[in-house]
């Protein structure tokens, strides 16, 4: 009678290893889809609007300064953005 212990179990590690490859890849892509979507939204002052030019500039330069954000010599729209990024609003630092 022949072993096939030893078969199945290389049979089954690599299709293991194999979904274990293909899901990181997959959640790859999602991440790299998220920055995406998270750098094209503060692109413009247009497509950031609720955050940049919508929000009381006095309330956002105060957050700013609690949160540890510099202000000064900067454009709003790359406050907001590592204010957004430093609140934990998007996974990536």
């Amino acid at each position: 009678m022949e072993d096939t212990s030893r078969r199945s179990f290389l049979k089954t590690y690599w299709l293991q290893q194999i979904c274990k490859i293909v899901d990181g890849y997959q959640e790859g892509l999602k991440e790299d889809l998220d920055r995406q979507k998270f750098d094209d939204f503060f692109e413009s002052y247009e497509s950031s609007y609720a955050l940049t030019l919508a929000y009381p500039d006095d309330l956002l330069m105060a957050t700013a300064r609690q949160e540890g954000v510099e202000v000064e010599g900067r454009e709003k729209i790359d406050i907001v953005k590592e204010l957004f990024v430093k609140r934990g609003e998007f996974g990536h630092r």
